[in-house]
């Protein structure tokens, strides 16, 4: 399954906050061998939002938008995604319900237009806040706050799925220009994904959809690489 990650905010284009949303979907994504092939952040701008929807919504087979949720004058999500689905917003009583009695909310105590959802969206119910969320066929639409957005994307987390990946990292205390002839070996000997990343050393991940290829991988490379003795993490869950 490949999805692709949208996350709205002017103040994430401005850098005043941290895009941890993207980098939290993107490994649980990974986590459920859903395959995040493109990450892309976008304003507050409703042509913006609707036109790369639009767009992702034709090329992957899941795009999960973050952000601009809510009825304040800059939260303009909902209206974006019912204009890429050529839809207008609706009042949606079962989120308007689920507000009321699960959510502890009297109907004169929600700000107009909190439960307003484009029109054949499913709900998605906010537990741990006020504005709902939607899926409109394989797009996810959940709030921009982490607490709110991960705890939302649970409840759908079984939606996503894909062949299982198995990872490991093996430290190496070398150049990485050293390194590349081994590592061409590496991928000859095994049908491995390989990435490296240089910092205060290299760190080599190794992947694969086979658990025993990619811990076999990472012995044969760690044995020929000057790093630590202590054996890296193993196999994600």
């Amino acid at each position: 399954m490949n999805v692709a990650i949208v996350t709205v905010g002017d103040e994430l284009l401005a850098g005043r906050t941290v895009n941890t949303n993207a980098s939290w979907l993107c490994e649980r994504l990974h986590e459920r061998g859903a395959r995040v092939e493109r990450v892309v952040t976008v304003p507050d701008r409703v042509g913006d939002i609707a036109e790369t929807v639009d767009a992702y919504n034709e090329r992957y087979d899941g795009v999960v938008v973050t952000g601009g949720l809510g009825p304040t004058h800059d939260d303009v999500t909902m209206d974006a995604i019912a204009a890429a689905f050529d839809s207008d917003l609706e009042l949606h009583e079962e989120a308007l319900e689920w507000l009321t009695t699960e959510g502890g909310y009297t109907r004169e105590g929600l700000t107009e237009g909190t439960a307003h959802l484009p029109r054949g969206a499913r709900a998605l119910h906010n537990e741990v806040g006020v504005a709902p969320g939607a899926v409109l066929e394989s797009v996810y639409v959940l709030p921009g706050v982490p607490g709110e957005m991960r705890a939302m994307f649970e409840t759908v987390a079984e939606e996503f799925a894909g062949e299982r990946r198995y990872y490991e990292e093996v430290l190496a205390d070398e150049p990485e220009s050293a390194l590349l002839e081994r590592l061409d070996e590496l991928q000859a000997h095994f049908d491995v994904s390989v990435g490296s990343y240089p910092g205060e050393g290299v760190r080599i991940s190794i992947e694969s959809t086979d658990a025993e290829t990619t811990a076999e991988a990472a012995a044969w490379l760690r044995s020929r690489v000057d790093g630590p003795d202590a054996e890296s993490p193993s196999t994600r869950d």
